[in-house]
Order: structure tokens, then C-alpha cells, then sequence
């Protein structure tokens, strides 16, 4: 028998034996037995969150905004590299192309359409689920890391947007491996893990810029502090994941700025055309200070409105509480009562390595989407609900051994937080009280059952017993989020299309006005429909003609054009207020030239036919999301005059253009971009187009005076210039129905067919609501 300062016994000399390790090194642990339902369960989570995720996806409304980029991938490789809106490549989306390259690739291979797109998204969305299971079970266990996974799966937000398009879906896949990478080289002290969450993180920022590096600090701050690495090997290898960040988050604006500019696209949201503005302006502070381009903050003007008024009560307002609030008082209890369990733990333990991490990134999101004065969308904070799934397992079950334990004073934390999380979810429910009105009282039933029987079961031989109460409290917290998440799918397998739709996707029932009346808590029913309870959607101040909660972004204007708030981002001289009347909502933006309004229900252009790309949840890959059709008729007469130019028309704005690509499959140039204050169209610029040969037809009128119609210097030159030399063309030219009588036929701006029967947004109230013209063009017009 040996002492414990007896000398180690020789290693042994076979030639494959492992060397022995190092002096300092912590011998390894055995990894304890998988239990038997670990795999099943996580297996049955993933099942349903890919239900959640794609059932009816074909109905579902969709961002054409990025269905018209992908449909340009698909047709143009410059335009698969640069996210350009058109495949003629003369401006690209607001963000950078990452997400649009994966789903532009599916499908260039598949074929273009919505399951075709969203494949790619909805398999990312399950690997976040699997990447979070497998890092809080390396540290916590089995059983934190299920109640991790199926709190993320149904989290209502995230349900949301993983039904839709936008690139938050694949941010948060790559933002959580980069978090998980980190977090292995922390405990490991290898280099490769560390690079790979580098690179990880490069990746997110050219998904969706600045947003990747929110939980950045998060992740630095557990490996210096908590890895075992000496300094020397922690700043050399630090230094080298820097390098690896900064290449794999600027190799797309270094590629970009390599390119002349006249040789590529303007970049949308710049100020400039360079990818290097959008990145430290509109995607960048901007987001968080207001200004270029995102409005003037959370009270009352720019995106901010969208979320709520900015302050730390933010996550759980009327708008966001339901999208994402469930949770949060538990996992910040759980969040603190693990750290204090953790003690005097050394520096390097791993389990508080790990609450540090997630607790950052829980803490650094919130901070970041709460006090934002710039654009801020609900489906933003789908990024918060990792940190708090990992929260909630972890802490969750840190906090069940301690209720299990000798020490009094911890009997009581769990029960508390368990309490204060039903209390919150039957608030949250009540602010919906004719949806499922029975719901809040069964999760206060349930939860108080549950408490009890974890009082009744703590002690003794009763496993079985507490086992079926902790489930059971579990269910009360999850029954809140699971319904909203449900309501979901459940609205588009009954054919109503979903929350916002692909404009600003959300969750569950209508609780907030988010600034345009009807809110972002999609009551079931599109915007024209009725909420569960039976009641008109939209807030108090829906108007505008019956058009339920106003005029939402991307939503139906009173006339069948499109809103002008367009694709979910506060247009640049307009209000979000949802009780404002047409009159007074930048009209025009987003519409159709010519008087050419929406044929709802035509199953036409945007609706998706058997020749062109469909609309909403079509063929085509979801058009719909922006809402409104365009006039199958002025299509057919473009496509028939378009006389070998390379764009079929110019609109003013990126709305107005990605509906009618999607529709038509034609490139299409969006004049001032997707908040209409882009300098990509000057009157230069034009003279060259139409001097090529290359552009015809012009949409003037609606939003070029005023709203968000675009730069004002910009427009006012190229309108005097268009209206002197360009041909106005008649409604009847195409549309032979439209009536022939007009108040104007002089040729001036409001052109011939833009009486208030055929004007675009025709029958929209106010009178604030200016015509859209459409003119033709010709190198002959060319001074």
C-alpha cells in the first residue's frame, strides 16, 4: 500500500501508451453513463421544435425583401456575393450576405421557393438547439441540459423567426457554437476550440453585423479569467483568435471595397456605397444611439417604437413580455443562486465558467435590445433566449440540489423562483384575456400542486414522487410560451399567416401596439382578421378604413398598396403611429406606378401564378410578407415594353422593388433603398441608364415627394428632370378596364390615370395620399 507521498509507479514502456500528464494538469473525471432518456428526449425536443418550425411553412408570410435578394442569387453569382435586392446589381439589402449566400446556394440546387429557402434556416435552428443541449450537458448534466434545449425550442419568438427568412436564425446557430467553442477552450486550454469561436463569431458579423459581438465580451472575460493557461499562452492565443476574428469578419467589406465602385452594386443602408459605413452607421451604433437611418429612438419617433420605449422594463412590455419575458425573472434567480452555490470554487471551475458565460450574454442582450434608441424589433431579442434556456437548466437544477440539501435557507429559493415565475406568466396571460382564458388559471393550479409536492417529497425514499412535481412545475412554466409558440404554426395551418408575417415576425396573440396599432403579437388572422377573443386586431387607434392596427410595416394600405413602412424599419420622415390615417402615412411608398394597385385575391403577380414566382408561401418563396399584390396587367404591359432593357422599372424604394421581382423574377431598381434616404440614384446616373438603353420606365409620385421617397436633393432633381422628358403613361395603356376619365391629363406629375379611382393606393383616406405616375423613358429623351 502507497502514502500520498510515494513516488508515482513507472509509466509503462509499451509503445502506444499515452504519455503521462502533465504535474499541474487535474486528473480527468469519468464521464458518468447517459441515461437512458437523455437521447430519446432530446431526439423528441428536436422533433417537435422541426414540427414547430416547419409545419405549413408554405403558408407563411415570408420578407420579400430577402425572397427578392435570394430569387437574385439565384440568377446572378455578383448578386449572390454582394446581396444584391436585383440581379442587375444596382443596390444590395441593408445587411450583409451571409444568410442570403446559404439560402440563394439551396435554392440555386433545389429550385427557388419557400421550402426551398427555409430548408437551410430551419435545419440551423435545430443545430442550435443540439449545440446548446451538448454544452450546458458537459458541464451540468442530462437533465439541465433538457430543460436548456426545450426552453429554447419553445421560446414564442424564436418559433417566430425560425419560420421566416430574415438572418437571425443562422446569427443565433453561429453566435451560440461561438459561445460553446469558447467555453471548450476554457476548459480545455486548446487552441483549435478558441479559433473556431473566433471564427464563429466572424461569421455572425457578416449575418448580421455588429449584433454578432453582443456577447463577445461575455466569452473573453471566462477564458482569461477561468482558462488554466498561463498568461504568456493565454495573450498568444488571444492575439492569434484575433486575427482569426478580424479576417472572418471583414473578408466580405475588404472584398467589397476592392471593387470599384462603378463596377459593383450601392450598398444599401450606407451613406456612401461602402460596406465600411454600413457597418459602423446603420448596422452598427446606429442601432443603438438612433440616427443613419434608424430612426430617433424608443419614445416617440424611428424604430425604436417598434419594441416599446427604451428602459430597462423594455423585455417586458406589452410588445416583448410574450415574445420572450416567460423566463427571465427565473433565469436571473437561478443566474445569482448558482454563482453563490459555486462559492469558493477555484478559479477554473467550470460550472461557474459556465453561468458567467451564459449569465453575460443574458445580461449583455438585454442591456443592448432594452436601451436601444435606434430600430428595434421584437424578433430581435430571439437572441436572448439561449442565455436564458441555458439559465434556466443549469441554475434550474443547481438550484433543486441545493432545495434537496441540509441547508435551510436554500429550501426556499427554487419554490420562490418557481412562484414568481407562474405569477409572471398568468400577468402575461392576462393581458390576452379572451385567448385561452382558461390557460392562467390551470399554470397557477399546476405550479401551486407542483410547490407543494416538493415540500411534501423533499426528504425520504419518495424519487419518484419529487421527480413528477418537478415535471409538473416545469410544465406550469413551459405552458405559457408553448401555447404562444403553438399559435403560431396553428395560425398557418388554418390559412391565416402568422404575427407580423416575414416583416417582423412574432408570436401568440395581440398584446401591444408596438407603435403602429396592431402590434406585433400577431393575433391570429393576418391583419384583417380578428383577434382570438373575437375583437378587431390592432390597438385603440386602428383606423384607416377597417385595415386592422393601422397601417403596420410591410401591412396592406387602405387602397391595396403597400404600407408604407414597407419591410420593418421606420421610414425617414414618417410615423410609425398605427391610429394615423392614410393621409398622413407617407403615401406612395411601396406602391405600384400607373395607378397600379393591389389585386388581392387575383392570384396574380406577388399571389404567385404557374410562370412567375409566387407570393406568400407560394412557389416563389413568400412574397407576401410586404404585403399587397401588384397589378397582374401593368406587369404584363412592362414585361411586353421593356424592349431588351436590363431593369423593368425603377420605384423609389426597395419595397416596391422586391415585390415586383418576386413576382415578376425580373431585376428590378430600388432608387433610394429600403429606408429611402440611400444616395444609390442620382440624376447622372439615370441620364446614363436610359442613355444604355438599359432603363425605361420610372415610378414617380407617392413617396418620391415626401415620406420615405428618398433623398430630397436627389428627388427633386431626377422628378423635374423625369416629368420634362420622360412620357407619361395612361392607366388605360394597360389596364382596360380603368376608367378613362382623369383630373389631370397635362403630362405633369400627376399624370394621366391618377384620378382617385385608379391613382396607386386608390380609395386610401386623407388627403395627404399623393398619385403614382409612371413614365417611359427613351436615349432619345436623354439631354
Amino acid at each position: 500500500m502507497t502514502s500520498a507521498t510515494d513516488p508515482l509507479p513507472d509509466a509503462p514502456t509499451t509503445p502506444h501508451a499515452p504519455p503521462p500528464a502533465p504535474a499541474h494538469a487535474e486528473p480527468a473525471e469519468p464521464a458518468p453513463a447517459a441515461p437512458r432518456w437523455s437521447l430519446p428526449a432530446l431526439l423528441a425536443i428536436l422533433v417537435l421544435a422541426a414540427v414547430l418550425y416547419s409545419w405549413n411553412l408554405s403558408s407563411a408570410d415570408l420578407n420579400s425583401f430577402y425572397s427578392a435578394a435570394v430569387l437574385s442569387g439565384t440568377q446572378s453569382w455578383k448578386a449572390w456575393f454582394f446581396g444584391s435586392l436585383d440581379a442587375g446589381n444596382f443596390i444590395t439589402v441593408d445587411k450583409p450576405p451571409f444568410a442570403l449566400m446559404i439560402m440563394s446556394l439551396s435554392c440555386r440546387v433545389l429550385g427557388f421557393g419557400t421550402w426551398q429557402m427555409m430548408a437551410p434556416m430551419v435545419a440551423a435552428a435545430l443545430g442550435t438547439i443540439w449545440i446548446l443541449h451538448s454544452c450546458v450537458k458537459r458541464v451540468f448534466g442530462h437533465p439541465a441540459a433538457t430543460v436548456a434545449a426545450l426552453v429554447l425550442a419553445l421560446t414564442p419568438i424564436t418559433v417566430a423567426i425560425n419560420r421566416d427568412n430574415n438572418p437571425d436564425t443562422l446569427l443565433v446557430l453561429l453566435m451560440v457554437a461561438a459561445a460553446a467553442l469558447g467555453l471548450r477552450a476554457t476548459r480545455d486550454g486548446r487552441l483549435l476550440p478558441l479559433l473556431g469561436s473566433a471564427v464563429c463569431f466572424g461569421l455572425a458579423f457578416n449575418t448580421k453585423m455588429l449584433q454578432a459581438y453582443i456577447a463577445l465580451p461575455a466569452v473573453l472575460a471566462v477564458y482569461v479569467y477561468a482558462s488554466r493557461l498561463g498568461w504568456a499562452k493565454k495573450v498568444r492565443n488571444l492575439l492569434l483568435a484575433t486575427v482569426a476574428l478580424a479576417v472572418a469578419s471583414f473578408w466580405w467589406a475588404a472584398a467589397v471595397s476592392l471593387v470599384p465602385a462603378g463596377d459593383r452594386p450601392y450598398i444599401g443602408g450606407s451613406t456612401d456605397g461602402s460596406a465600411w459605413d454600413l457597418i459602423m452607421g446603420y448596422n452598427g451604433l446606429g442601432r443603438v444611439l438612433g440616427g443613419e437611418g434608424n430612426g430617433g429612438g424608443g419614445g416617440g419617433g424611428g424604430g425604436g417604437t417598434f419594441a416599446g420605449t427604451a428602459g430597462l422594463g423594455r423585455m417586458f412590455n406589452d410588445i416583448l413580455g410574450g415574445q420572450i419575458s416567460w423566463l427571465l425573472p427565473f433565469a436571473g434567480i437561478a443566474l445569482v443562486g448558482g454563482l453563490v452555490l459555486c462559492g469558493r470554487a477555484p478559479r477554473t471551475d467550470v460550472r461557474r465558467a459556465a453561468l458567467v458565460l451564459w449569465g453575460g450574454w443574458t445580461v449583455l442582450h438585454y442591456l443592448t435590445f432594452s436601451m436601444a434608441e435606434g430600430t428595434m424589433h421584437p424578433y430581435y431579442t430571439t437572441a436572448l433566449a439561449p442565455g436564458i434556456a441555458a439559465l434556466t437548466g443549469a441554475g434550474g437544477v443547481m438550484l433543486l440540489g441545493a432545495f434537496r440539501g441540509s441547508d435551510a435557507r436554500w429550501q426556499w429559493v427554487l419554490p420562490a423562483g418557481l412562484a414568481v415565475t407562474a405569477i409572471w406568466a398568468i400577468v402575461l396571460l392576462r393581458r390576452a384575456a379572451d385567448w385561452n382564458g382558461w390557460l392562467w388559471p390551470a399554470v397557477g393550479v399546476v405550479m401551486a400542486l407542483a410547490i407543494t409536492g416538493l415540500f411534501l417529497f423533499r426528504s425520504g425514499n419518495r424519487a419518484r414522487l419529487l421527480t413528477a412535481s418537478v415535471a409538473a412545475a416545469v410544465v406550469a412554466a413551459l405552458a405559457g410560451p408553448a401555447a404562444y409558440a403553438v399559435a403560431e404554426p396553428a395560425a398557418a395551418a388554418g390559412g391565416m399567416g402568422g404575427g407580423m408575417g416575414g416583416t417582423n415576425p412574432t408570436a401568440g396573440p395581440t398584446t401591444g401596439s408596438g407603435g403602429f396599432g396592431g402590434g406585433p403579437g400577431g393575433g391570429r388572422g393576418g391583419f384583417g382578421g380578428e383577434a382570438p377573443g373575437g375583437a378587431p386586431q390592432g390597438g385603440p387607434n386602428a383606423e384607416a378604413g377597417g385595415q386592422a392596427g393601422g397601417l403596420p410595416e410591410g401591412g396592406q394600405a387602405p387602397g391595396g398598396g403597400l404600407a408604407p413602412g414597407g419591410n420593418g424599419e421606420q421610414p425617414q420622415g414618417g410615423s410609425p403611429g398605427g391610429g394615423q390615417d392614410a393621409g398622413q402615412q407617407g403615401a406612395g411608398n411601396g406602391e405600384f406606378p400607373g395607378g397600379g394597385q393591389a389585386e388581392a385575391g387575383n392570384g396574380s403577380a406577388a399571389g404567385g401564378t404557374a410562370e412567375r414566382p409566387g407570393g406568400a408561401g407560394g412557389s416563389g418563396g413568400g412574397g407576401g410578407g410586404m404585403g399587397g399584390t401588384t397589378s397582374s396587367a401593368l406587369v404584363s404591359y412592362l414585361e411586353k415594353h421593356q424592349d431588351g432593357a436590363k431593369w423593368l422599372l425603377a420605384v423609389p424604394n426597395s419595397q416596391g422593388a422586391a415585390q415586383l421581382i418576386v413576382s415578376t423574377g425580373k431585376p428590378v431598381i430600388s432608387m433610394f433603398g429600403f429606408t429611402g434616404s440611400d444616395k444609390a440614384m442620382t440624376l447622372a446616373k439615370l441620364k446614363e441608364l436610359v442613355r444604355k438603353g438599359e432603363l425605361h420606365y420610372i415610378q414617380l409620385g407617392g413617396g418620391m415627394g415626401g415620406g420615405m421617397g428618398g433623398n430630397n436633393t436627389l428627388n427633386s432633381q431626377i422628378t423635374a428632370w423625369v416629368e420634362k422628358n420622360g412620357t407619361a403613361v395612361k392607366e388605360s395603356a394597360y389596364d382596360k378596364s380603368a376608367a378613362s376619365d382623369s383630373t389631370s391629363e397635362s403630362g405633369s406629375a400627376s399624370g394621366a390615370g391618377s384620378d382617385s379611382g385608379s391613382s396607386s393606393g386608390s380609395g386610401a383616406q386623407g388627403s395627404g395620399q399623393s398619385a403614382s405616375t409612371l413614365y417611359r423613358l427613351d436615349t432619345s429623351d436623354v439631354d
